[in-house]
């Protein structure tokens, strides 16, 4: 289980026990797990080393709403109403986002992974049939350098944000959420197309930073895949910060005249609005549209269908491993590194000849994917869950009860913020009496969510939950008011 010899590399072909393309948190977890357990690792990567979460997704825009949330708390808090009343410092705030996003440079992160022990190729890499990949090296990609896999290749590619086919779209230069998280100015109007996490996170930093905000629905909520009083509530924060939140509504076609000047969006019906800036948050799509699938059996630019240990159905001998955004499990960073501890361990012990433990909370089974997938979404209030949501629960057929609670009026939240104005809910499964799902909706709840992830994953029973203390007074005592809710 060594990494190259100097005969193969003399032939510009190297061998290590793992391959791995794409060098996001996912990827870098998967090499540095194979790599701990004694394999070795070669990591290949054609933009920046930490992906798509270090420069453009998790890091900046979480960056660039920590001064938004943190004002907007201390507008509620006795003492601080007129200082916060100011404007935010916009350089100064970009200038946080630039840090955070490491000014859009590699080097700390190249030098991790040397010091991690794991081998670095930039390039561009494409699957050569079983176990073989192959990677344009250089500034022009004439370069040549081949891969080979003894045990697996990970393909962690991630995902990329779609644009619609619309009239005039491509030619007006819309916003993506990577043109949204590195933006240099504060846009005068900005219209955000879409309801979902990006959408309402990025109206939100960018209204505290300045900007008129226009959102644009097509349905009749914000975050629809989660509770419905999560998107209520964000909206009607989002409307009193000034910004306009529109649902039902449909774009049609955007144009820009002028490459500098406005742009003009064009909603079903005719009505057009005016805007500097259009970003649209409308969806992902995997990054496999070239990197070899069809030289293995699979369809090029398609989502990798997996099973639980990641490994990628229909590709016989089990060496191909699609893990985080790519398999389309679960679109979260810590949900791809979670994804990619299990595949480092399972390649480990498939390499040294051992089973795979699969059971449902088996150590090579990614069974959290479906059963306790944890998000938070960084607005004002912000919103956490973990598992199912009532109308998912409902469609399982699972027999629960929904247990709900105004957080307000926990002794803890009304400390934390005046008017505090906030929901705790809770799935219960009537038959076992644990947890299949847990929201919270208010200022700082996602401090809260890795109580309900325990729950949740653990299956702690409700009777057992009662032992569980909650500080006094702190937000978590709503714990004790939903089991009191629910106890009746």
């Amino acid at each position: 289980m060594s990494g190259t010899t100097g005969t193969e590399e003399a032939a510009g072909q190297d061998t290590y026990d793992v391959v791995v393309l794409g060098a996001g948190p996912t990827g870098e977890n998967v090499a540095d797990r194979a790599h701990a357990l004694g394999l070795s690792a070669v990591i290949v990567e054609s933009e920046l080393v930490g992906g798509e979460c270090s420069y453009w997704a998790c890091m900046p825009s979480k960056a660039l709403l920590r001064p938004a949330i943190a004002r907007a708390d201390a507008r509620r808090v006795p003492g601080l109403h007129q200082a916060a009343a100011a404007p935010l410092d916009t350089k100064a705030v970009l200038a946080h986002r630039d840090a955070f996003a490491s000014h859009w440079k590699d080097d700390g992160q190249v030098r991790w992974l040397d010091s991690a022990g794991i081998d670095f190729v930039r390039g561009r890499a494409r699957l050569d049939g079983p176990r073989r990949v192959v990677v344009a090296t250089g500034t022009d990609g004439s370069g040549e350098r081949v891969l080979t896999a003894r045990h697996a290749v990970a393909v962690c590619t991630g995902s990329r944000a779609v644009l619609p086919g619309l009239p005039g779209l491509s030619a007006a230069r819309p916003w993506t959420s990577r043109e949204a998280t590195s933006a240099q100015s504060v846009p005068p109007r900005l219209v955000v197309i879409g309801g979902g996490v990006v959408g309402v996170e990025m109206a939100t930093a960018w209204q505290a930073l300045g900007s008129a905000v226009t959102l644009l629905v097509r349905g009749g909520g914000l975050l629809p895949k989660m509770e419905p009083f999560a998107g209520e509530l964000v909206a009607e924060s989002l409307a009193e910060a000034g910004a306009t939140v529109r649902t039902g509504v449909s774009v049609s076609a955007v144009r820009r005249e002028m490459p500098n000047g406005p742009a003009t969006v064009v909603l079903d019906g005719g009505e057009q609005l005016v805007a500097d800036e259009v970003l649209f948050a409308t969806g992902r799509a995997p990054r496999t549209d070239d990197i070899g699938l069809e030289t293995v059996g699979l369809e090029p630019g398609s989502w990798l269908e997996t099973d639980d240990t990641c490994r990628v159905r229909d590709v016989a001998g089990g060496w191909l491993y699609a893990v985080g955004d790519v398999n389309h499990r679960a679109l979260l960073t810590h949900q791809g590194k979670y994804q990619a501890r299990i595949v480092g361990a399972a390649i480990a012990a498939q390499a040294r000849g051992g089973g795979l433990d699969t059971g449902r909370w088996g150590a090579h089974a990614a069974t959290a994917d479906t059963a306790a997938v944890p998000q938070v979404v960084f607005t004002d209030p912000e919103i956490a869950s973990v598992g199912l949501t009532a109308a998912e629960a409902e469609r399982a057929g699972t027999r629960t009860r929904v247990v709900d609670f105004d957080l307000g009026s926990v002794a803890g939240a009304a400390l934390y913020a005046d008017g505090y104005r906030g929901r705790a809910r809770m799935i219960v499964d009537l038959d076992r009496e644990v947890l299949l799902g847990v929201t919270f909706a208010g200022p700082a709840v996602g401090e809260l969510l890795h109580s309900a992830t325990v729950a949740v994953a653990g299956e702690v029973p409700l009777d057992r939950l009662w032992h569980a203390v909650p500080a006094y007074p702190t937000v978590s005592e709503v714990w004790l008011r939903l089991l009191e809710t629910y106890r009746g």
